[in-house]
C-alpha cells in the first residue's frame, strides 16, 4: 500500500538524484528572481491569465522552496520528491505552449530543440518520483 512516509532507506541513486534535483532546482529558482528573469518571462504563454513577471518570481520561490526542501528535509524526501515531482507537470503545459506558439528562450530557437525539451520533463518527473522512494522496492 501506498504511504507518504517510508520507513526504508534511500539508495545511493536516489540520494544522489534527490541531492542533483534539489541543486538544480534551487539554481534554477534563484535564476527566476536574477540573471534569467527576462528568459523566463518570455516563456510564460500570452494567454496566461496573469502577469508574467508575477508568474515568474511566484515560480522562482516555489522552484527554491522545493530545491532547498530536497536538499535540507532528506527524511521528508517522499513529500518533496512528490511535490516537486507535482511541480514539473503542473509547469509543462507552459513548455507546450512554448513549442506551439513558437517562442525562442533558453537557446531553443528551433522547433526541433523545443520538441525535444518536452520529451524531458517526463524524464524530470520520473526522477522527482524516484528520488521519492518511488517506485518501491520489494523486500
Amino acid at each position: 500500500m501506498f504511504s507518504l512516509s517510508t520507513s526504508r532507506p534511500a539508495t545511493t541513486s536516489q540520494t544522489v538524484t534527490r541531492r542533483v534535483l534539489g541543486g538544480v532546482m534551487t539554481l534554477a529558482g534563484t535564476s527566476h528572481l536574477t540573471f534569467a528573469r527576462r528568459e523566463f518571462k518570455a516563456q510564460v504563454p500570452d494567454w496566461f491569465p496573469m502577469d508574467q513577471d508575477l508568474v515568474v518570481l511566484g515560480s522562482g520561490v516555489v522552484e527554491i522552496s522545493l530545491g532547498l526542501a530536497m536538499l535540507l528535509l532528506p527524511e521528508q524526501r517522499r513529500q518533496t520528491g512528490l511535490a516537486l515531482a507535482a511541480f514539473y507537470v503542473v509547469i509543462f503545459p507552459g513548455n507546450i505552449a512554448q513549442y506551439v506558439e513558437r517562442t525562442d528562450a533558453f537557446g531553443l530557437d528551433t522547433d526541433t530543440k523545443r520538441l525535444l525539451r518536452l520529451f524531458g520533463q517526463p524524464a524530470l518527473v520520473a526522477a522527482a518520483l524516484w528520488a521519492a522512494g518511488l517506485p518501491e522496492r520489494n523486500r
